[in-house]
């Protein structure tokens, strides 16, 4: 017994609609184990298929379009500081790596203490030339 509609997609076009469906697979797999997406959101994949007949209706020109829908990453938050320079005028900004604006913190990476922006303190106190009060030295 033969079949009225023998169309089978992944033999159709030389394996061509095979090859797209597998490569939308591997997006949406990779998605999947991305440890930045969450991992309960949905993802699709839509197969399109166009039929356009000729005057005679006897050949239709077959377009397949295969097209994934993943999970987009989840945010990353920061805190910013930012201020207007004194002397320059000039607008700044910096991440604020300490926690809390003026505190400062030992960087786990290099055992520095930086300011609240991660600018290593003695690079600071050279820059600005200001003398270092020492509050532990005796007065005579």
């Amino acid at each position: 017994m033969s079949k009225e509609i023998d169309l089978n997609l992944s033999r159709m076009a030389y394996g061509a609609i095979q090859e797209k469906l597998d490569k939308e697979l591997e997006a949406v797999f990779k998605n999947i184990h991305d440890p930045n997406v969450p991992a309960k959101r949905k993802r699709t994949i839509t197969i399109t298929l166009g039929f356009t007949p000729d005057e005679k209706r006897q050949t239709v020109n077959l377009a397949t379009g295969i097209k994934s829908v993943l999970a987009p990453t989840e945010e990353v938050e920061t805190t910013v500081l930012t201020g207007k320079d004194i002397k320059t005028g000039r607008i700044e900004a910096h991440e604020l790596s300490s926690g809390a604006p003026g505190q400062t913190y030992f960087d786990p990476e290099d055992s520095q203490l930086k300011t609240d922006v991660g600018k290593p303190v003695d690079v600071v106190e050279k820059e600005t030339k200001a003398k270092v009060i020492d509050l532990q030295e005796k007065r005579g």
